[in-house]
């Protein structure tokens, strides 16, 4: 259990350096006691936590355009590729009459692009159709202390008009720096605490537990990296995920029969 106390201690600290204002800070004051109830999980409920991924490299258009199919046949709450792939998915959504968000990724896999770089990524993905991104934090900048630099390269992606999911790539971070790290998201206007990016790192349940600490009720929480089976999903969605990101969704469904 991490203790509220140390958390709420460290966000004003966060705050007062940032310039983030108490508005930010007010929420994650109510996050931290805030009790966050994990949903029930049916075959007709999970599909609507799941976002259906594939962000490999070598990904083909073919690929991508089943990726899509495959989110419209099992109503998948997302489809999250990389930046190039948004107009084609727009697109599949479109001649399938789907109703999948489009999630793309920012700054991805190494979170170490300027503002500028992320800003304009982020821009264009939500011109050609997506509505959330998945960025990632600057995890360079964060090890080293440069907090108001990490703030302001979430800042920049935030209030664009889609729903931004911040990837703190904990398995690289030390508990202090995954604090530090989910504070600042929200203070930044960060929508979703999101564990991994799948490339560096898996997702556990003890980092989703403390990502939701944080989010308390107001904030998603997205569990991505690992996620292959239904078992590991019922873990991470008890320990605090409201959203699970996998490109194993269609073998998970299976599961669910």
């Amino acid at each position: 259990m991490h203790d509220h106390d140390t958390i709420l201690a460290r966000a004003k600290a966060l705050s007062d350096l940032t310039g983030a204002g108490p508005e930010r800070y007010a929420v994650i004051a109510a996050n931290l006691i805030a009790v966050w109830e994990p949903p029930t999980l049916t075959a007709q409920s999970v599909p609507g936590l799941i976002d259906h991924t594939l962000l490999a490299f070598d990904a083909t258009e073919k690929a991508i355009e089943q990726l899509c199919a495959d989110a419209a046949r099992h109503r998948f709450k997302a489809v999250c590729v990389n930046p190039v792939w948004v107009a084609t998915a727009r697109e599949m959504k479109r001649r399938l009459g789907a109703r999948y968000a489009i999630a793309a990724v920012v700054d991805f896999p190494l979170g170490a692009s300027t503002i500028a770089a992320r800003r304009a990524e982020a821009q264009t993905a939500i011109a050609d159709g997506a509505t959330e991104l998945d960025l990632v934090i600057g995890i360079g900048l964060l090890k080293s202390g440069r907090f108001a630099a990490v703030y302001e390269g979430i800042r920049c992606a935030a209030g664009l008009g889609a729903y931004l999911k911040v990837i703190l790539e904990t398995s690289a971070l030390t508990e202090a720096e995954k604090v530090d790290g989910a504070l600042l998201a929200v203070l930044a206007g960060a929508d979703m605490l999101k564990t991994s990016t799948g490339v560096n790192g898996k997702a556990t349940p003890d980092d989703v537990r403390l990502l939701r600490t944080v989010a308390g009720t107001v904030l998603g929480v997205k569990a991505a990296g690992g996620i292959r089976d239904r078992a590991t999903f019922e873990r991470m969605v008890a320990a605090g995920a409201d959203r699970i990101g996998s490109s194993a969704s269609c073998g998970i469904m299976e599961e669910w029969g």
